[in-house]
Parts: C-alpha cells; structure tokens; sequence
C-alpha cells in the first residue's frame, strides 16, 4: 500500500501534472523552495513563480493523487530502490547545472559514486577495436580514480562498465527504462557487479519499457553527470552523437577517438574531430585535459571527513555566507547566486576575495569549490 506520508509522494506528484516538464518544475523549485511550498502555494504564486498554464495550476490546487503515482511509489517502496531528489544531497552536484534537470532519479548502489566522472559511449555495434580501446580506456580511467559513465547498453556501453570493474574501479550505467526493467537482459550480472561499488540510475519510471524515444532524454544525464564525453566508436547517424552534442550545450569537455578511414563505424567520431572535439588516444588524454577540475576534486575527497566538518574560518558577513554555500566539488556559479540571493557583480567580488585568501578554488566552465587551505 502506499504511505500519504511518503517522503516522495510531492515529487512524485508534481512530477505526474500535465504540462509540467523539467524545466517547470526546476522553475518552481527554484522559485518556491520546496515540493511542500509548491504544493501550498496559492493560483497566483504558481502562475508568477513559473508561467504555469492552467490545468497545471488546475491539477495542483486539486491535490488528488492519480492511481499511477500510488502505484510508483508502491513499485519504488516495494523493490527497495532508492530515489535521490533536488534536495538530497547526493544528487549529483553536476546534474544540476544543466538547463532540465530531472526532480529526482531513481537508484540501486551508491549515486555518489558519480562524483568524479567521464562517460564512454559509442557504437551498440562496435569493432574489435572499438571494444579493445573502450576495455582499456575504462580500466585506465578507473584506475586513477575516475568513475566511468556508460549506458548499459550492448557494444561500447558494456565495455567501458566491463573495464572499469576489471580495474575495481567505479562504474556508473543510466539506463533508458526504468530499473524494475532489466534491458538488455544479458546485462543482468553486470548491473548487480556494478552496484557494488557504483550505481544502476534512472530518472524513468520503474516499470518504463526501453521504449526509443527515452534514449534521447537518457543521454543528457550520461554527459550531465560527468566532466567529460568521450565518444570512442560511432557511426554517421549514431545516437553517441546525440550525446556529445547534449555535452557540449552543458558545456562539458567532448573527446573522440579516431579509427580507420576506411571505417564506416567510425565516420562519427571523426565528424567529431573535424567539428572541434579533442582528438585523443589514451586515458592520460583525458585525464591531462580534466586535472583543473579533477584535480580540486582530488584534494577535497583527501582531505577526509576532518576538512568536510571544519567549520568555516572568521569571515565578514557576506563572505562566510558564500563560503558556507560553496561545496568540496565544483559548483556553478549560477547555483552559488541562487543559494545565496546575490548578485553576479557583487558574488563575483567576494569569490575572487575568497580566492585570493585560498579559501576557493576556481575550474573552468565557472566553477568554484572550496579550497584546501
């Protein structure tokens, strides 16, 4: 039975009214605070805080919960899955900063795991090469430390999940169906080895087929949750391409690696490159291109929980609020104003400020986290 108490009853809720995408709901959210303040708000603050149309609005204010989101939150309850929503701290921090977010998604293992990380994609049917590199570009990344990003799809995704497990490492597979969904299905022991460490993620509905049209939404939160794209095999028409272009638009790194001339398989990735993307042919490519970010990343994860429960050194007034806004990894500067109601001009100040005193640490693409001093 489901709970009306249920934490995830307004997120599931809101999610579930006509009209209303990810960018509404981040609107609202963003706007209002909260699912309980959206919920309590009246016709007029919904329709100023995000243009609402009006069987939105209509659907809201009535508060009557539809049979479909008793039932998801019964098949989330039941299958023990776990659900990390906008407020929930291990959301990954980059996912956030692109334009649609999802609310929340849906998890098996440990989403944290998607700290620290770069997506390998590309062909579902791919060379011999194309899976040998994509096998030892994983194994390399998870090695040093990096989480590697993939589909969990036939070809290039289930090489990069297999390499980076072969290395111990963490892998992180997003799916296109929801996680009651097991697709493909000869993937069903390497999702639960990659759970172990790593995480199973979706933001579909439980029981969502792999219907085609998912995949598209599915690729924004490979490269939204990682620094980098990087497309090792694809095809003219192939959907990695999709990806990279989504990467790019959130301003994330896109590589590629090239093949054969002679290989149609490979027409993609070289597209790529002629279009500006980093041609690149080892791990130690990528890594050398990320370690500005990675790098602070880096620093923060060594510092242990003693730097985590530090509390914030005597500042002015306005400077400690930035400060105690700032996280351990890289955040948008977009999101710092938001959190602290700032802004740019006089948030631009203080950060430089905070920066010069080795309080913050700044990465490129606008972010800045807090610093090891």
């Amino acid at each position: 039975m489901w709970d009306k108490n249920d934490p995830l009853l307004p997120w599931f809720f809101i999610k579930s009214a006509p009209g209303l995408g990810n960018i509404l709901f981040k609107r609202l959210y963003d706007n209002l605070g909260s699912p309980d303040a959206i919920l309590n708000a009246g016709e007029k603050a919904l329709k100023q805080a995000a243009g609402l149309p009006e069987k939105t609005r209509a659907f809201l204010l009535a508060k009557q919960v539809p049979d479909e989101v008793k039932q998801e939150l019964e098949a989330v309850r039941s299958s023990y899955a776990r659900v990390a929503t906008f407020s929930d701290e291990e959301y990954p921090a980059l996912l956030r900063q692109i334009p649609d977010p999802p609310p929340y998604l849906y998890y098996y293992g440990d989403i944290t795991a998607a700290s620290r990380a770069v997506a390998l994609v590309g062909s579902r049917d791919p060379s011999r090469y194309g899976l040998d590199v994509t096998r030892r570009m994983a194994k390399d990344l998870a090695e040093a430390g990096v989480t590697v990003v993939s589909g969990g799809a036939r070809g290039i995704d289930t090489a990069a999940h297999e390499g980076a497990l072969e290395a111990k490492g963490k892998t992180v597979a997003v799916l296109g169906c929801g996680l009651s969904v097991v697709y493909p299905p000869e993937n069903q022991d390497l999702f639960a080895e990659i759970i172990k460490d790593g995480a199973v993620i979706s933001e579909f509905p439980m029981n969502a087929k792999p219907e085609a049209w998912h995949f598209p939404p599915r690729n924004r939160i490979i490269s939204g949750i990682s620094a980098a794209v990087v497309v090792v095999e694809a095809a003219a028409r192939s959907g990695s391409l999709i990806t990279a272009r989504m990467a790019l638009e959130q301003n994330r790194e896109v590589f590629a690696v090239p093949g054969s001339v002679a290989s149609p398989k490979s027409a993609g990735t070289h597209q790529l490159i002629r279009q500006g993307a980093c041609l690149i042919e080892s791990a130690r490519d990528v890594l050398d291109v990320l370690e500005p970010i990675f790098g602070h990343i880096e620093t923060a994860l060594g510092a242990g929980s003693a730097q985590t429960e530090k509390a914030a050194p005597p500042l002015p007034e306005d400077e400690a609020l930035v400060y105690a806004a700032l996280e351990s990894w890289p955040v948008h500067v977009d999101e710092i104003s938001r959190k602290v109601k700032m802004d740019a001009g006089s948030l631009s100040g203080i950060l430089l400020s905070l920066e010069l005193q080795g309080l913050v640490c700044q990465s490129p693409g606008k972010l800045f986290a807090r610093g090891d001093k």
